[in-house]
């Protein structure tokens, strides 16, 4: 017959193994939530004017290029 024998382990120890159990879970839940925001902030003109014209490679794609004559207001 089997036994089940437990070994104690330290509070540091079961917190490290949480901590690389979930870290990359996280990891890729985060990416995906933030992607998602700056997708659904990326028609905010303030948005657009604050963060994504100030990222170095991107920012010429999302500068306002329509005449002044063109915009309602």
């Amino acid at each position: 017959m089997s036994h089940i024998r437990l070994h104690p382990q330290s509070s540091v120890n079961a917190a490290t193994n949480a901590t690389k159990r979930w870290a990359s879970s996280l990891g890729i839940w985060g990416a995906s939530l933030g992607a998602f925001g700056v997708l659904a902030l990326s028609v905010t003109p303030l948005f657009r004017r604050e963060v994504l014209q100030k990222v170095p490679v991107l920012g010429s794609y999302y500068e306002d290029k329509t005449p002044a004559s063109d915009k309602p207001f």
